[in-house]
């Protein structure tokens, strides 16, 4: 990610009710919008977002000058809805005796669409008399760029613009830097009997069992009246939206109920987070801080993903070979051949602020990219479906050869051009995430153990397409290329003392002597030996690294370990699956399974849905997993960790161009004892792929397939 949020200036209160789990989420398009438990922004790190843009600010509901006692809140199965079950706090007589607590029922639902807030708010009193009293909506624009949000202090603002307010809509607007006008308005159903730039009030009565209803709307310009039928209709459409996205690729179904609302809560947030670019679709990395394509969270999502849905992949490999780098820049960290690590629209991104409009400082992006479409072009049959991204492809391989090039080992390294931009460029990117077995922080150009793992499978991806484009000359010096740096990494990263592959070297070759869960990583891209593989396995299953949740991103031992740091400690559910798929290759089942379990009991105590990341403490008996407070909750990667992590329990492997689904070993989860896969897409066939525990063996079977060609079931026990 770009940066590790901050913590700094939040007390322990504002962090327990910022805390991910207290927040809701909607998201519809480059829109979204978070909220807390009442439905309330309060202008932390919540608000209504559009490009980077924090437009709404604040949005309370306060009745009779209080907030309404809390009943329930929360987001629908389907993230389509918001809705918060209230009741009145007792409200002060206005002429007649004060109306007691507990009488009006308070409902809040919203969702969005078309980048609007449809919200309705609907009264009922459930008293022998009726209620009046006001009812306040209280908003606020401060036009925060989400840097800003995050903690980045500016020289300079744009201007604020004079507030224009009607009979029942208010609009706020703000001019920024970039000389971008950026609005939001708020309309009323009803005439207000007060209404000014921060504040609409209603004098409300509400009669014995009559509803008392009122509809907002929130966007970047004025609408129509809202009403019900605007409501009705912008929900209707965002439902099927929603519908369409979830039905893509094959389906999941479990015995276990539990486990089914894991899967379906995942592949739920998938959707959420799924953007339809004029590329295709392509999942935004997370909610709040980086709702926005990221190349290589996107990337990792799409393979997690890619033996159930293969159009993510598609739009993934699209847009981001739309946008390869082609010059260079220090400022950005492009040079041509790069692929793309984020791409920002907010006004510090537009005026060079910062780099990130479009920033390529992200070592492991390209070579992923290669890897990605690899893996699309043997799930899809063959490399005839790659062949729109072959030139984007020579390109990433030619910059790894050229920026290995200058490393005496042919290791893929990184530094970056300036101090505006990251200075790790690994997947663990916040300044404090490599450092040498004594703390000290390595010099540049620094090589990452795991970024090494991603250029060799990146070579051997290149070598096998272009064998299959007929291109021998090309295949032999991508697979020659390959063989060479699977010799070097083995040789200089191998710590014979420690069983363990060096998470880094730095700009002399000396090691940094840190075990970390980034070797995993090593072992997803095939390339330690099997004895290694081994010995590696081994540690990431003991204590040292296995918190009982999942595995640590270091062991306690490390010298900057700390289980509540961004990434010297913590879990992170996409790097235990990673790991999880790299012992499957090397035939681990077991510790799989075990993993699997860690997993999904995490996720039970986060909504069933896993976070970005969360604490590394030890698992105690009956204590819950610890929450860091400022993760992403829904982050796409996280999502889809439970779809690869199931594959490789389930060890299956699709393989389209022998029509043949391949199952070696296959587990199920603790306590499931039958799960299908349907509508498996192998070329255009449809299976229905079934898994039975019996007795103590996984038998694996197809129930039904349809479509012009059979495809086979092979078994390896």
């Amino acid at each position: 990610m770009t940066q590790e949020p901050a913590l700094q200036g939040l007390d322990t209160q504002e962090l327990i009710e910022r805390s991910p789990q207290r927040l809701f989420v909607l998201k519809e398009g480059d829109t979204f919008l978070v909220a807390d438990i009442y439905g309330d922004v309060t202008g932390a790190a919540d608000g209504l977002f559009v490009n980077d843009t924090r437009l709404l600010s604040t949005f309370r509901l306060r009745f009779g000058g209080r907030r309404p006692s809390l009943l329930s809140g929360g987001v629908s199965q389907d993230n389509v809805f918001f809705a918060a079950h209230m009741t009145n706090q007792p409200l002060p007589p206005l002429g007649d005796a004060a109306t007691p607590e507990g009488v009006v029922h308070v409902e809040r639902e919203r969702l969005l669409w078309c980048g609007r807030i449809f919200e309705r708010i609907r009264l009922l009193n459930y008293g022998h008399a009726p209620v009046r009293a006001p009812l306040t909506i209280d908003f606020g624009a401060d036009f925060r760029d989400m840097f800003e949000v995050r903690g980045q202090r500016r020289a300079q603002r744009g201007v604020a613009q004079p507030a224009i307010v009607g009979e029942r809509a208010a609009q706020l607007g703000y001019e920024g830097l970039d000389k971008v006008l950026r609005n939001v308005s708020i309309s009323f159903s009803q005439l207000p009997s007060k209404l000014d730039e921060r504040h609409a009030e209603f004098g409300v009565e509400v009669l014995q069992r009559t509803p008392w209803e009122l509809y907002i709307e929130v966007g970047p310009d004025f609408s129509e009246t809202p009403g019900r039928a605007r409501h009705r209709a912008a929900a209707a459409s965002a439902r099927r939206s929603m519908r369409q996205r979830q039905r893509r690729g094959a389906r999941t179904y479990s015995s276990a109920r539990l486990f089914q609302h894991w899967m379906d809560k995942s592949r739920a947030d998938l959707a959420l987070l799924t953007t339809e670019l004029p590329t295709g679709p392509y999942p935004y990395a997370g909610i709040p801080w980086f709702s926005t394509p990221f190349g290589r969270d996107a990337i990792v999502t799409a393979l997690q993903t890619l033996w159930l849905d293969t159009s993510l992949a598609h739009g993934v490999l699209s847009f981001l070979a739309r946008n390869q780098a082609e010059q260079t820049s220090t400022f950005r960290d492009s040079e041509p051949g790069k692929i793309m690590h984020e791409t920002r629209k907010g006004e510090m991104a537009a005026v060079d602020e910062l780099p990130f409009a479009k920033y390529y400082g992200g070592v492991d992006t390209t070579p992923l990219f290669i890897v990605l479409a690899g893996a699309y072009a043997a799930r899809m049959g063959g490399a005839d479906e790659i062949a729109a991204f072959w030139p984007a492809l020579n390109n990433a391989v030619r910059w790894i050869e050229r920026s290995s090039a200058g490393h005496p080992d042919g290791f893929l390294t990184y530094a970056r051009g300036e101090s505006s931009g990251l200075a790790n460029q690994g997947w663990k990117d916040s300044d404090d995430s490599v450092f040498h077995e004594d703390g000290s922080s390595p010099e540049g150009p620094i090589a990452l153990i795991e970024v090494q793992g991603y250029a060799y499978r990146a070579y051997l991806t290149m070598a096998e397409l272009a064998a299959a484009r007929d291109e021998t000359d090309a295949a032999a010096h991508w697979k020659s290329r390959a063989e060479a740096l699977r010799r070097a990494v083995e040789q200089r990263f191998w710590l014979d003392d420690l069983a363990f592959y060096a998470l880094a070297l730095d700009g002399t070759g000396r090691p940094c002597r840190v075990r970390s869960s980034n070797v995993g990583h090593l072992l997803y891209c095939g390339l330690p030996s099997p004895g290694r593989a081994q010995a590696v396995i081994r540690q990431l299953l003991t204590g040292a690294f296995d918190s009982g949740w999942g595995i640590r991103t270091l062991p306690p031992e490390a010298a900057r370990y700390n289980p509540m740091s961004y990434h010297n400690g913590s879990v992170w559910p996409h790097d235990v699956v990673l790991c999880a798929a790299g012992m499957a290759r090397y035939g681990e089942r077991d510790g799989i399974v075990h993993l699997m379990s860690g997993m999904f009991e995490a996720a039970t105590f986060f909504g069933m849905r896993l976070p970005e990341l969360f604490c590394g403490f030890k698992r105690e008996a009956g204590e819950p997993p610890i929450a860091y407070p400022v993760a992403c909750l829904p982050q796409a990667w996280a999502a889809g960790s439970v779809f690869m992590l199931l594959q490789a329990t389930l060890g299956l492997h699709v393989d389209t161009a022998r029509m043949t689904l391949h199952v070696t070993q296959p587990r199920l989860p603790h306590d499931i004892d039958r799960l299908e896969v349907r509508h498996i897409k192998v070329a255009d066939q449809l299976v229905d792929l079934g898994f039975q525990r019996v007795d103590q063996r996984v038998v694996a079977f197809v129930e039904r397939q349809s479509g012009a060609r059979q495809v086979h079931l092979s078994v390896h026990d």
